[in-house]
């Protein structure tokens, strides 16, 4: 199996966010967000593995500032690390407003999917191969985060 550059399957998703996202204080719904990141999370897993994928953690999301009703919702979503069989995705999202141009970092999120077979059992994944300093930094963020994730796991178990 040969291994995939993080370009090959980043992505970048856009979508206006309309009066139904909104939550009582007139703001997209938190939840709509979640939605839009998980989604944008699913395609770059799945483009990695070449088979269905499911969510299997989100370590950290933080809501940054608000989304407007009629903001331009841009979703970033790339690989940080490729396990055997799970993989770490981050996702930020930034909002435009269409009227002024001015775009805003709202949101940022760290997920583990894992690769499935046939059978609903996890499948290994492609390598991941770097071809930036950025890449690599974003990959040791990526290897302390799962190394605190298995810790928490065990302590728990």
């Amino acid at each position: 199996m040969n291994g995939k550059t993080v370009r090959e399957t980043s992505v970048t998703m856009a979508q206006v966010m309309l009066p139904q996202d909104a939550n009582p204080a007139g703001n997209v719904h938190g939840g709509v967000i979640m939605k839009l990141i998980d989604t944008a999370a699913s395609v770059v897993a799945g483009r990695h593995a070449r088979a269905n994928t499911v969510t299997a953690s989100i370590d950290r999301l933080d809501f940054l500032g608000p989304v407007f009703v009629g903001d331009l919702l841009f979703l970033k979503a790339s690989l940080n690390l490729a396990g055997k069989t799970s993989m770490e995705l981050g996702v930020r999202v930034e909002a435009e407003n269409l009227v002024t141009g001015v775009v805003r970092h709202t949101s940022s999120a760290y997920l583990t999917f894992v690769a499935l077979d046939e059978n609903g059992k996890p499948k290994a994944v492609p390598s991941l191969i770097f071809e930036t300093d950025e890449e690599r930094h974003r990959n040791e963020g990526a290897l302390l985060r799962r190394k605190m994730r298995l810790e928490l796991r065990a302590a728990h178990s």
